[in-house]
Protein backbone atom coordinates (compact mmCIF):
# COMPACT_ATOMS: atom_id res chain seq x y z
CA UNK A 1 0.00 0.00 0.00
CA UNK A 2 1.86 3.12 -1.40
CA UNK A 3 -0.78 6.10 0.27
CA UNK A 4 -0.40 6.80 3.69
CA UNK A 5 -3.58 5.48 5.69
CA UNK A 6 -6.39 7.18 7.36
CA UNK A 7 -7.65 6.44 10.59
CA UNK A 8 -10.68 4.57 9.09
CA UNK A 9 -8.30 2.41 7.20
CA UNK A 10 -6.67 1.33 10.40
CA UNK A 11 -10.03 0.28 11.48
CA UNK A 12 -11.18 -1.13 8.70
CA UNK A 13 -8.10 -2.66 8.81
CA UNK A 14 -7.98 -3.90 12.40
CA UNK A 15 -12.22 -5.62 12.32
CA UNK A 16 -11.28 -7.48 8.91
CA UNK A 17 -8.00 -9.26 9.54
CA UNK A 18 -9.62 -10.46 13.11
CA UNK A 19 -12.46 -11.21 12.10
CA UNK A 20 -11.22 -13.21 9.40
CA UNK A 21 -14.06 -15.88 7.88
CA UNK A 22 -15.45 -18.70 10.21
CA UNK A 23 -13.30 -21.95 10.22
CA UNK A 24 -12.29 -25.15 12.67
CA UNK A 25 -11.61 -24.26 15.95
CA UNK A 26 -8.18 -25.47 15.43
CA UNK A 27 -7.51 -23.18 12.70
CA UNK A 28 -9.21 -20.29 14.30
CA UNK A 29 -6.98 -20.50 17.54
CA UNK A 30 -3.89 -21.08 15.42
CA UNK A 31 -5.11 -17.86 13.04
CA UNK A 32 -5.74 -15.90 16.52
CA UNK A 33 -2.78 -17.25 18.29
CA UNK A 34 -3.86 -16.31 21.54
CA UNK A 35 -7.04 -16.58 22.71
CA UNK A 36 -7.63 -15.24 26.10
CA UNK A 37 -9.47 -17.01 29.10
CA UNK A 38 -11.42 -15.52 32.08
CA UNK A 39 -14.13 -17.51 34.18
CA UNK A 40 -17.06 -14.88 34.33
CA UNK A 41 -19.92 -16.39 32.57
CA UNK A 42 -22.35 -12.96 31.06
CA UNK A 43 -23.59 -14.20 28.99
CA UNK A 44 -20.69 -16.87 28.49
CA UNK A 45 -17.39 -16.98 29.12
CA UNK A 46 -14.51 -15.10 27.10
CA UNK A 47 -12.92 -17.40 25.19
CA UNK A 48 -16.24 -19.05 23.99
CA UNK A 49 -17.24 -15.82 23.20
CA UNK A 50 -14.40 -14.46 21.35
CA UNK A 51 -14.20 -18.22 19.22
CA UNK A 52 -18.03 -17.81 18.05
CA UNK A 53 -17.12 -15.53 15.63
CA UNK A 54 -14.41 -17.32 14.50
CA UNK A 55 -15.42 -21.14 14.52
CA UNK A 56 -18.15 -21.97 12.04
CA UNK A 57 -21.21 -23.61 14.08
CA UNK A 58 -19.36 -22.85 17.49
CA UNK A 59 -21.60 -23.36 20.52
CA UNK A 60 -20.54 -22.26 24.12
CA UNK A 61 -18.44 -25.20 25.76
CA UNK A 62 -16.97 -26.40 22.45
CA UNK A 63 -13.41 -25.67 23.47
CA UNK A 64 -13.10 -27.43 26.80
CA UNK A 65 -15.34 -30.03 25.18
CA UNK A 66 -12.70 -30.29 22.12
CA UNK A 67 -9.62 -29.21 24.36
CA UNK A 68 -7.99 -32.48 24.72
CA UNK A 69 -8.33 -33.05 20.95
CA UNK A 70 -6.37 -30.22 20.07
CA UNK A 71 -3.15 -29.09 19.55
CA UNK A 72 -3.40 -26.32 21.80
CA UNK A 73 -2.38 -25.51 25.40
CA UNK A 74 -3.70 -23.37 28.38
CA UNK A 75 -1.20 -21.20 29.58
CA UNK A 76 0.13 -17.69 30.14
CA UNK A 77 1.22 -15.50 27.45
CA UNK A 78 0.53 -12.13 27.92
CA UNK A 79 -2.40 -13.13 29.90
CA UNK A 80 -3.69 -16.38 30.77
CA UNK A 81 -5.57 -18.23 27.92
CA UNK A 82 -5.18 -20.72 25.06
CA UNK A 83 -2.36 -21.17 22.29
CA UNK A 84 -1.11 -23.33 19.95
CA UNK A 85 1.47 -25.71 20.56
CA UNK A 86 3.51 -24.43 18.03
CA UNK A 87 3.69 -20.54 20.62
CA UNK A 88 3.60 -22.93 23.76
CA UNK A 89 6.98 -24.31 22.53
CA UNK A 90 8.53 -21.16 22.18
CA UNK A 91 7.70 -19.96 25.80
CA UNK A 92 9.31 -23.08 27.32
CA UNK A 93 11.49 -24.03 29.31
CA UNK A 94 10.93 -21.54 31.42
CA UNK A 95 14.27 -21.71 33.00
CA UNK A 96 17.54 -19.67 32.71
CA UNK A 97 19.27 -22.53 31.07
CA UNK A 98 17.01 -24.84 28.57
CA UNK A 99 16.91 -27.73 30.71
CA UNK A 100 13.24 -28.82 31.75
CA UNK A 101 12.31 -27.47 35.13
CA UNK A 102 12.46 -29.49 38.28
CA UNK A 103 10.37 -29.06 41.63
CA UNK A 104 11.35 -27.24 44.01
CA UNK A 105 11.41 -28.89 47.57
CA UNK A 106 10.07 -32.36 48.97
CA UNK A 107 6.65 -30.79 48.81
CA UNK A 108 6.54 -30.38 45.06
CA UNK A 109 8.01 -33.59 44.68
CA UNK A 110 5.50 -35.22 46.20
CA UNK A 111 2.90 -33.55 44.58
CA UNK A 112 4.32 -34.56 40.95
CA UNK A 113 4.78 -37.89 42.03
CA UNK A 114 1.03 -38.08 42.82
CA UNK A 115 0.21 -36.36 39.80
CA UNK A 116 2.31 -39.00 37.94
CA UNK A 117 0.93 -41.77 39.62
CA UNK A 118 -2.65 -40.91 39.14
CA UNK A 119 -2.26 -39.79 35.41
CA UNK A 120 -4.27 -36.63 35.67
CA UNK A 121 -5.57 -35.10 38.72
CA UNK A 122 -8.15 -32.82 40.27
CA UNK A 123 -7.05 -30.13 42.43
CA UNK A 124 -9.71 -31.17 45.21
CA UNK A 125 -8.06 -34.78 44.97
CA UNK A 126 -5.12 -33.65 45.26
CA UNK A 127 -5.64 -31.41 48.26
CA UNK A 128 -7.36 -34.25 49.81
CA UNK A 129 -4.21 -36.46 49.84
CA UNK A 130 -2.21 -33.72 51.59
CA UNK A 131 -4.23 -31.44 53.20
CA UNK A 132 -1.96 -28.28 52.57
CA UNK A 133 -4.59 -25.50 53.76
CA UNK A 134 -5.35 -22.46 52.60
CA UNK A 135 -2.87 -19.34 50.99
CA UNK A 136 -4.48 -15.89 49.70
CA UNK A 137 -4.53 -15.70 46.02
CA UNK A 138 -4.17 -12.58 43.78
CA UNK A 139 -7.28 -10.83 44.68
CA UNK A 140 -7.01 -11.09 48.28
CA UNK A 141 -9.41 -14.35 48.94
CA UNK A 142 -8.09 -17.79 50.23
CA UNK A 143 -7.58 -20.78 47.76
CA UNK A 144 -6.25 -24.05 48.53
CA UNK A 145 -2.70 -24.34 48.85
CA UNK A 146 -2.57 -27.65 46.30
CA UNK A 147 -4.44 -25.66 43.97
CA UNK A 148 -1.66 -22.53 44.39
CA UNK A 149 0.82 -25.18 43.96
CA UNK A 150 -0.62 -26.44 40.97
CA UNK A 151 -0.77 -23.55 39.27
CA UNK A 152 2.63 -22.54 39.99
CA UNK A 153 3.83 -26.05 38.30
CA UNK A 154 1.99 -25.51 35.82
CA UNK A 155 3.68 -22.13 34.85
CA UNK A 156 6.82 -23.11 34.56
CA UNK A 157 6.20 -26.45 32.73
CA UNK A 158 6.09 -29.09 35.55
CA UNK A 159 2.53 -29.84 34.66
CA UNK A 160 -0.38 -29.23 31.79
CA UNK A 161 -3.92 -28.64 31.75
CA UNK A 162 -4.87 -32.20 29.85
CA UNK A 163 -8.52 -30.99 30.18
CA UNK A 164 -11.48 -29.40 32.56
CA UNK A 165 -13.93 -30.65 34.52
CA UNK A 166 -16.64 -27.88 34.90
CA UNK A 167 -14.19 -25.60 34.49
CA UNK A 168 -11.52 -26.88 36.67
CA UNK A 169 -8.52 -27.28 35.29
CA UNK A 170 -7.37 -31.26 35.59
CA UNK A 171 -4.00 -31.63 35.65
CA UNK A 172 -1.33 -34.09 34.41
CA UNK A 173 3.03 -34.20 34.83
CA UNK A 174 4.24 -32.90 31.52
CA UNK A 175 6.98 -34.71 30.37
CA UNK A 176 10.25 -33.01 28.97
CA UNK A 177 9.72 -32.52 25.01
CA UNK A 178 12.24 -34.72 22.93
CA UNK A 179 13.95 -32.40 20.64
CA UNK A 180 14.88 -33.71 17.17
CA UNK A 181 16.71 -30.55 16.36
CA UNK A 182 18.51 -27.64 18.60
CA UNK A 183 15.88 -24.58 19.45
CA UNK A 184 16.07 -21.72 17.47
CA UNK A 185 18.46 -18.95 18.94
CA UNK A 186 16.57 -16.92 22.07
CA UNK A 187 16.21 -13.68 19.64
CA UNK A 188 14.77 -15.72 17.18
CA UNK A 189 12.22 -16.82 19.19
CA UNK A 190 11.51 -13.57 20.74
CA UNK A 191 10.85 -12.02 17.07
CA UNK A 192 8.54 -15.33 16.49
CA UNK A 193 6.71 -14.25 20.06
CA UNK A 194 6.83 -10.70 18.87
CA UNK A 195 5.05 -11.62 15.77
CA UNK A 196 2.49 -13.56 17.17
CA UNK A 197 1.45 -10.87 19.77
CA UNK A 198 1.16 -8.95 17.06
CA UNK A 199 -0.55 -10.67 14.68
CA UNK A 200 -3.87 -11.00 17.56
CA UNK A 201 -3.85 -7.63 18.34
CA UNK A 202 -2.31 -5.55 15.11
CA UNK A 203 -2.54 -2.51 13.95
CA UNK A 204 -0.72 -1.10 17.41
CA UNK A 205 0.14 1.70 18.13
CA UNK A 206 3.89 2.55 19.50
CA UNK A 207 2.64 2.67 23.04
CA UNK A 208 0.94 -0.10 22.65
CA UNK A 209 3.39 -1.88 20.61
CA UNK A 210 5.76 -1.43 23.65
CA UNK A 211 3.19 -2.50 26.22
CA UNK A 212 2.26 -6.00 24.35
CA UNK A 213 6.00 -6.49 24.10
CA UNK A 214 6.59 -5.68 27.66
CA UNK A 215 3.85 -7.83 28.75
CA UNK A 216 5.72 -11.04 26.63
CA UNK A 217 7.37 -11.15 30.38
CA UNK A 218 4.74 -13.34 31.74
CA UNK A 219 5.67 -15.80 28.62
CA UNK A 220 9.56 -15.64 28.94
CA UNK A 221 10.34 -14.71 32.70
CA UNK A 222 13.72 -16.60 31.62
CA UNK A 223 14.34 -13.51 28.85
CA UNK A 224 12.59 -10.44 29.96
CA UNK A 225 15.44 -8.50 29.98
CA UNK A 226 15.78 -9.13 26.31
CA UNK A 227 12.51 -7.86 25.98
CA UNK A 228 13.45 -4.27 25.25
CA UNK A 229 15.59 -5.04 22.58
CA UNK A 230 12.82 -7.57 21.06
CA UNK A 231 10.78 -4.01 20.93
CA UNK A 232 13.99 -2.16 19.06
CA UNK A 233 14.35 -5.27 16.07
CA UNK A 234 10.44 -4.91 16.09
CA UNK A 235 10.59 -1.67 15.10
CA UNK A 236 12.57 -2.12 12.35
CA UNK A 237 11.05 -5.23 11.02
CA UNK A 238 7.60 -3.74 11.01
CA UNK A 239 5.41 -2.43 8.99
CA UNK A 240 4.68 1.36 9.77
CA UNK A 241 2.75 4.57 9.40
CA UNK A 242 2.19 7.95 11.17
CA UNK A 243 -1.30 8.52 11.26
CA UNK A 244 -2.82 11.53 13.03
CA UNK A 245 0.43 11.80 15.04
CA UNK A 246 0.39 8.55 16.15
CA UNK A 247 2.67 5.85 14.89
CA UNK A 248 1.23 2.64 13.93
CA UNK A 249 3.11 -0.92 13.41
CA UNK A 250 1.77 -4.31 12.05
CA UNK A 251 3.21 -7.02 10.27
CA UNK A 252 5.25 -6.38 7.05
CA UNK A 253 3.59 -9.17 5.16
CA UNK A 254 0.34 -7.66 5.26
CA UNK A 255 -0.99 -5.03 3.75
CA UNK A 256 -3.78 -2.75 4.43
CA UNK A 257 -6.68 -3.05 2.44
CA UNK A 258 -8.54 -0.01 0.44
CA UNK A 259 -11.62 -1.09 1.07
CA UNK A 260 -13.01 -4.02 3.62
CA UNK A 261 -16.51 -5.46 3.76
CA UNK A 262 -18.86 -4.15 6.00
CA UNK A 263 -19.35 -6.24 9.00
CA UNK A 264 -23.15 -6.95 10.46
CA UNK A 265 -23.93 -6.20 14.44
CA UNK A 266 -21.55 -8.19 16.56
CA UNK A 267 -21.55 -8.00 20.26
CA UNK A 268 -18.01 -8.71 21.17
CA UNK A 269 -16.53 -9.98 24.61
CA UNK A 270 -14.67 -7.03 26.28
CA UNK A 271 -11.50 -9.74 25.72
CA UNK A 272 -11.91 -9.88 21.80
CA UNK A 273 -8.58 -8.77 20.21
CA UNK A 274 -10.77 -5.97 18.57
CA UNK A 275 -11.11 -4.37 21.62
CA UNK A 276 -8.94 -5.46 24.44
CA UNK A 277 -6.47 -2.58 23.88
CA UNK A 278 -8.16 0.32 25.64
CA UNK A 279 -5.96 2.77 24.17
CA UNK A 280 -6.04 1.56 20.55
CA UNK A 281 -9.73 1.31 21.21
CA UNK A 282 -9.84 5.34 21.98
CA UNK A 283 -7.79 6.09 19.09
CA UNK A 284 -9.93 3.83 16.59
CA UNK A 285 -13.71 4.62 18.19
CA UNK A 286 -12.73 8.23 19.93
CA UNK A 287 -14.28 7.07 23.08
CA UNK A 288 -13.28 5.13 26.39
CA UNK A 289 -14.65 1.67 26.69
CA UNK A 290 -14.37 0.37 30.34
CA UNK A 291 -14.41 -3.32 31.99
CA UNK A 292 -16.58 -2.63 34.62
CA UNK A 293 -17.24 -6.49 36.53
CA UNK A 294 -15.12 -5.23 39.15
CA UNK A 295 -16.00 -1.74 39.50
CA UNK A 296 -18.79 -1.07 42.59
CA UNK A 297 -22.46 -1.17 40.73
CA UNK A 298 -23.38 2.38 41.78
CA UNK A 299 -20.18 3.31 39.68
CA UNK A 300 -21.02 1.53 36.57
CA UNK A 301 -21.57 3.99 33.50
CA UNK A 302 -21.74 0.74 30.71
CA UNK A 303 -22.62 -2.39 33.06
CA UNK A 304 -21.44 -5.37 34.64
CA UNK A 305 -19.89 -7.44 31.51
CA UNK A 306 -20.74 -4.77 29.06
CA UNK A 307 -20.37 -6.52 25.18
CA UNK A 308 -18.97 -3.55 22.53
CA UNK A 309 -21.36 -3.18 19.54
CA UNK A 310 -19.75 -3.38 16.54
CA UNK A 311 -21.78 -2.16 13.08
CA UNK A 312 -20.02 -2.05 10.29
CA UNK A 313 -16.44 0.08 10.99
CA UNK A 314 -17.91 1.65 14.54
CA UNK A 315 -18.23 0.45 17.76
CA UNK A 316 -21.56 2.07 18.59
CA UNK A 317 -22.39 1.13 22.11
CA UNK A 318 -22.95 -2.03 24.07
CA UNK A 319 -25.14 -4.59 25.17
CA UNK A 320 -25.80 -6.03 28.64
CA UNK A 321 -27.00 -9.92 28.21
CA UNK A 322 -28.10 -12.45 30.80
CA UNK A 323 -29.61 -16.08 29.78
CA UNK A 324 -32.84 -16.32 31.87
CA UNK A 325 -35.04 -19.64 31.76
CA UNK A 326 -34.18 -20.81 28.33
CA UNK A 327 -34.27 -16.85 27.12
CA UNK A 328 -31.94 -13.92 26.42
CA UNK A 329 -32.58 -10.66 28.71
CA UNK A 330 -30.69 -7.98 26.28
CA UNK A 331 -30.25 -4.19 27.50
CA UNK A 332 -28.71 -1.74 24.93
CA UNK A 333 -26.35 1.31 25.41
CA UNK A 334 -25.44 3.69 22.54
CA UNK A 335 -22.29 6.53 22.50
CA UNK A 336 -24.71 8.83 20.44
CA UNK A 337 -27.97 7.29 19.83
CA UNK A 338 -29.45 3.96 18.35
CA UNK A 339 -28.44 3.78 14.13
CA UNK A 340 -32.02 4.68 12.38
CA UNK A 341 -31.09 2.15 9.41
CA UNK A 342 -33.76 -0.36 9.27
CA UNK A 343 -30.06 -2.83 8.64
CA UNK A 344 -28.93 -2.26 11.82
CA UNK A 345 -32.37 -3.39 13.54
CA UNK A 346 -32.34 -6.32 11.44
CA UNK A 347 -28.93 -7.30 12.10
CA UNK A 348 -29.05 -6.56 15.82
CA UNK A 349 -31.89 -9.30 15.69
CA UNK A 350 -29.69 -11.23 13.30
CA UNK A 351 -26.74 -11.11 16.22
CA UNK A 352 -28.96 -11.88 19.04
CA UNK A 353 -30.31 -15.00 17.04
CA UNK A 354 -27.17 -16.20 16.69
CA UNK A 355 -26.35 -15.64 20.14
CA UNK A 356 -29.36 -17.38 21.35
CA UNK A 357 -27.97 -20.47 19.08
CA UNK A 358 -24.42 -19.68 20.58
CA UNK A 359 -25.60 -20.35 24.03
Amino acid sequence: MNRVPRLRDLRRFAVSRSLFSPTTLSEAISRAGFVQADPIRAPARAQDLTLRHRVDGYRAGHLEEQYAELDIEEDVFINYGYVPRTVYRLMHPRTASSRAPVPRGARERALLAFVRERGEAHPRDVDLHFSHGTVTNYWGGSSRATTYLLEDMHYRGLVRVVRRDRGIRIYAAREPASRSHEAAPRDAQLDELVDVVVGTYAPLPLASLAMVVGRLRYAVPQWRRELRKALRRARTRLAHASVGNVEWYWHAKEDIPRDAPDQPVRLLTPFDPIVWDRRRFELLWGWPYRFEAYTPASQRKFGYYALPMLWRDQIVGWGNLIARNGDLDAQFGYVRSRPRDRAFTRELANELDRMRAFL
